[in-house]
């Protein structure tokens, strides 16, 4: 006996369907106040010195992206800087420490690097020649890039065993390095002192009061060569990766007022060659970890150095290059986007991803300057995630990540919702605190449960005098043909690719009516915009 096409049909999709978890949940932004601010221009990239040589696990990764050598002309470079309107770029890594600047009384010879396996990170000192530099500086200027610039901080110091490095830093080289640059007029938005020299150090590390003393001499030189140019830079240290004890004692040591703010570096994934790369980044219990580093570092400014601020000043997810078809696919932009959000919320300034172009975490390709999907990850960030962080409570699963900021140079509120989990469908309801809207006298009990607070919550929607056409907007970002490992990022079930002339492409929210069901799928991202919620911290 045969079965009807349709109960054929039926029985086909069935597993699909009994594979698909549906999740109701409740969500409250509370637009009452800011738990934290970010800079503007709180998304931030590398550029590195490492030349084509530097390889890990058999893999060579960084083609010609090196400072020394990277193709400036390159099209797809500038228009992808560019879209930002006013990117951070930080010039530095690990070489920076071996770097010398060809200007002033140099004895040294100006010779690029070369590989010397006895010598620090395995390679020889470099050189950076003045007229790389001009090059470089234009190239910044066109663009509008904000640009942080690493100095070399073990110069004139001596090796006395393994990792120790001891003496006073000689500033001469980046005296004479850094008087050029005001001589020539180039807008330099920060210099940083160092790179991986705190606590325990990568390759080499330095004493905490040493480096106190030393950044203090820095601080005098700059006040010293721009005193008569304006604006005068940002002062940032130590470039390396949090140690309580260490970070204390510098701060201490520098004084108020010196450093303006404490850089550190995060790689909460492990070695690039880790098979289970993609597994961390889906694990919220691993992803959560490094909130006790953006806590601690919080603390230990607010009790130690509360004249200065945080900046993640280095971020690949997974050191060593980065992870080969994880670090530049689509799953990568789960990490990436929870670290923004998270580092946000425990008060972070600036975030700096490991790399801008380089190795296998570059937010573009190495060879051919074809943004990643990461690259657009940043951008939407950029664009839509302003200033203001607000708090966001929910009774969802820990696989639903969220985060809400203030919108970017306009009115309303965003949302980022990211779905760790690779079968639950949420449902999404969202409501405000009825403190946001000035049409509502009562004023929300914070004391009160989340259910409690539920039931003293209002609407959105509903508050204008032209309800009817109100509508929110939805970026929803998910990987081509559903593989996690894609290189193609779908924007809207678009597929996010360069134009023909190679500029960025639009990217387009769909409009939504505000008061339609808000649901986001299993592995993948959505941003949405409130345009109409007016909150008196987001003004």
């Amino acid at each position: 006996m045969g079965f009807p096409p349709i109960l054929l049909i039926f029985l086909a999709l069935c597993p699909a369907f009994l594979a698909q978890i549906v999740e109701e949940t409740e969500f409250l932004i509370d637009g009452t106040v800011k738990i934290a601010e970010t800079d503007d221009n709180y998304v931030c990239a590398t550029l590195d010195w490492w030349p084509k040589e530097k390889c890990n696990y058999n893999d060579c990764p960084w083609g010609s992206t090196s400072l020394i050598n990277l193709d400036l002309s390159h099209p797809f470079l500038a228009n992808s800087i560019q879209a930002f309107n006013h990117l951070r770029l930080r010039l530095g890594g690990s070489l920076q420490n071996r770097i010398i600047y060809d200007v002033g009384n140099l004895e040294s010879p100006c010779h690029p690097f070369t590989k010397q396996g006895d010598e620090l990170f395995g390679f020889s000192n470099g050189c950076l020649r003045m007229d790389r530099w001009d090059e470089l500086n234009s190239f910044f200027n066109k663009t509008g890039a904000l640009v942080t610039f690493g100095l070399n901080a073990l110069r004139g110091r001596q090796r006395t065993s393994k990792r120790v490095w001891e003496g006073n830093w000689d500033s001469s080289n980046a005296h004479d390095f850094i008087d050029y640059t005001v001589s020539k007029g180039y807008q330099i938005h920060s210099w940083e002192f160092g790179n991986e020299l705190s606590g325990k150090g990568i390759g080499a590390k330095v004493d905490a009061e040493q480096y106190g003393e030393d950044v203090i001499h820095l601080n005098n030189l700059i006040d010293q060569l721009y005193k008569h140019f304006q604006p005068r830079p940002l002062l940032l240290a130590p470039g390396g990766f949090y140690d309580k004890e260490w970070f204390e004692t510098f701060l201490e040591m520098s004084g108020p007022g010196t450093v303006d703010a404490l850089t550190h570096h995060i790689y909460n994934l492990g070695a690039g060659s880790d098979l289970n790369l993609v597994n961390k980044i889906l694990n919220p219990l691993h992803l959560n970890k490094i909130a006790d580093t953006f806590s601690n570092l919080s603390q230990t400014i607010e009790m130690n150095g509360p004249w200065s601020s945080a900046w993640v000043g280095e971020s690949g997810g997974a050191f060593n290059n980065g992870g080969p078809n994880v670090s530049n696919t689509f799953v990568n932009s789960f990490w990436y986007l929870d670290q923004l959000g998270m580092a946000a919320t425990y008060h972070t300034k600036v975030y700096c991803r490991q790399t801008f172009i380089g190795g296998n975490y570059g937010l573009l390709d190495t060879s051919t300057f074809v943004p990643n999907p990461d690259y657009y990850s940043a951008l939407l960030w950029h664009r839509l995630m302003g200033k203001g962080v607000l708090a966001v409570s929910n009774n969802a699963s820990s696989y639903l990540r969220s985060y809400a900021h203030c919108t970017r140079h306009r009115e309303g509120v965003t949302l980022l919702l990211i779905n760790l989990s690779n079968q639950t469908h949420y449902g999404v309801n969202i409501e405000s605190s009825v403190s946001i809207t000035s049409h509502v006298k009562e004023k929300s009990n914070h004391k009160s449960s989340f259910v409690q607070r539920l039931k003293k919550t209002i609407s959105w929607v509903g508050r204008k005098s032209s309800d009817v056409t109100l509508s929110r907007e939805e970026y929803h970002l998910t990987p081509l043909d559903g593989n996690l490992q894609s290189r193609t990022m779908l924007l809207n079930g678009k597929p996010l690719q360069l134009t023909e002339n190679g500029n960025i492409p639009s990217l387009s929210p769909v409009l939504v009516k505000l008061k339609s069901p808000i649901s986001i799928s299993p592995l993948s991202i959505k941003f949405i915009v409130f345009p109409y919620l007016s909150s008196p911290v987001c003004t």
